[in-house]
C-alpha cells in the first residue's frame, strides 16, 4: 500500500528519479562555468571561416546602387600554411589572372573605424589588413572582429621602420617578431608581408623568406586623398590590381566612406573584389 506523498513505484524509483535530476544539474552547472572568453574566441575563430551571408538590401545600406559581383570560385589556399624553406619570397603588387577582380588591402591599424567590421560583415567585403604591432597598440579587439567576419590579417613588422640597410638581425626581428605576435593574437602565422614603405632590399627577402613568409606584397594603385595613384603601367584598375586603401587620417573621409568611394569606382570599371589570400601561393 503506497503512503501519502510517496512516488509511485516506491523508494527505488524516487532515489532513479533523483540521481537523474542531480546529473542534469551538473550538466547545466558545467554549461555555465565555460569560460566566456573562451566562448567568444571560437564563435570569432568559426567566423573566419565562415562570415555571416550578406542579406539582398545591405548594399543600399551603404551607398551602393547594385550589389557587388561575386567573384569567380577560385580555390581557398588552407590558412596558417608555412613556407618548407627560407628562399626569398616572391614581390609583387597584382596577380596574373584574366578575372575582373581587384584586392583591397589596409596598412598599419591606426584608424578602427567601427562601422567598417558592419560594412565588410553585411557586404561579405574580402579584405586584407597588414598590421603593425607599435601602430595597433591596444587595438588588437578591433582586429580580432573584423577577422571574425572574414577579413585577412597580415604581417607589416613591429615597428615599421624602413628596413633596407638594417642588418639581417634587425630585419629578421622585425619580420618575425610580428609573425610571433600574430600567431600569438589570432591562433595563425600570416603568410603575406607588406613592408613599410613599400621599399626592400635583397636581405628583406632572405629575412622575410626565413621567417616563413611566402610572398612579399606591394601594390600597383592606392587610394589617395586626392584620388587613385598608380606606381606603374596603365592609368585604370584591372584585373588583378592589388590596391592600397589610404591614406590614414585623423580627419577628413572614414575609412568606412573612402572604402565606399572606391567600392563604386570598381562597379563602374566592371570589377569586384575578391580575397587576394586564395589567389597567392
Amino acid at each position: 500500500m503506497r503512503r501519502l506523498g510517496q512516488p509511485a513505484g516506491g523508494p527505488l524509483r524516487a532515489r532513479t528519479a533523483a540521481a537523474a535530476l542531480a546529473a542534469a544539474l551538473l550538466l547545466a552547472g558545467c554549461a555555465q562555468s565555460v569560460d566566456p572568453i573562451e566562448r567568444l574566441g571560437k564563435r570569432a575563430a568559426q567566423g573566419a571561416r565562415q562570415p555571416t551571408p550578406a542579406d539582398g538590401a545591405a548594399y543600399r545600406r551603404w551607398g551602393l546602387t547594385a550589389p557587388l559581383d561575386t567573384p569567380p570560385s577560385h580555390p581557398a589556399r588552407p590558412l596558417g600554411t608555412r613556407r618548407t624553406d627560407a628562399a626569398p619570397p616572391p614581390v609583387v603588387d597584382r596577380v596574373g589572372t584574366s578575372d575582373r577582380v581587384v584586392f583591397l588591402t589596409y596598412d598599419d591599424g591606426a584608424e578602427r573605424d567601427p562601422r567598417f567590421v558592419d560594412m565588410v560583415r553585411e557586404l561579405r567585403l574580402p579584405v586584407s589588413f597588414f598590421l603593425t604591432d607599435s601602430v595597433v597598440g591596444p587595438g588588437y579587439g578591433h582586429f580580432a572582429r573584423l577577422r571574425a567576419v572574414g577579413a585577412a590579417i597580415e604581417n607589416h613588422t613591429l615597428d615599421h621602420p624602413a628596413l633596407p640597410g638594417l642588418p639581417y638581425a634587425g630585419q629578421r626581428a622585425e619580420i618575425c617578431g610580428q609573425q610571433d605576435r600574430l600567431a600569438s593574437r589570432f591562433g595563425v602565422r600570416p603568410r603575406l608581408f607588406r613592408p613599410p614603405y613599400g621599399t626592400y632590399d635583397a636581405t628583406t627577402l632572405r629575412a622575410a623568406g626565413g621567417c616563413g613568409i611566402s610572398t612579399v606584397v606591394l601594390w600597383r594603385a592606392a587610394l589617395e586623398s586626392d584620388g587613385i595613384v598608380y606606381r606603374g603601367g596603365a592609368h585604370r584598375l584591372g584585373p588583378g590590381d592589388i590596391v592600397l586603401v589610404g591614406p590614414d587620417e585623423a580627419a577628413g573621409p572614414t575609412l568606412t566612406q573612402r572604402t565606399i568611394r572606391l567600392l563604386r569606382h570598381l562597379q563602374r570599371e566592371g570589377l569586384t573584389v575578391a580575397r587576394l589570400e586564395d589567389y597567392l601561393a
